[in-house]
């Protein structure tokens, strides 16, 4: 896992997950890239590790009978915040 993306457990639809794109932008907004300090080392990639400290870099799932306890529409997802990688 890179260091810029996150493990977390929510439920699998798209809105929320497109609610999840608009909010963290808003948090952490990429543009403009100058307002990190971190992206004084020759990187543009400040806001993807403040969105990914947000978001977590691990998941605690309850197991009931050996087997992972989710709720009806819970899954686990990976979400990486600096691009393509």
């Amino acid at each position: 896992m890179h260091i810029t993306a996150s493990v977390f457990i929510n439920d699998h639809e798209s809105g929320l997950h497109q609610d999840y794109e608009k909010w963290l932008e808003k948090l952490a907004p990429h543009e403009p890239a100058s307002q990190y300090l971190h992206n004084r080392t020759g990187e543009d990639n400040g806001d993807a590790h403040l969105k990914r400290q947000i978001m977590g870099r691990e998941v605690v799932v309850a197991v009931t009978n050996g087997k992972l306890d989710f709720g009806p529409w819970e899954q686990i997802f990976y979400g990486e915040f600096d691009g393509g990688r």
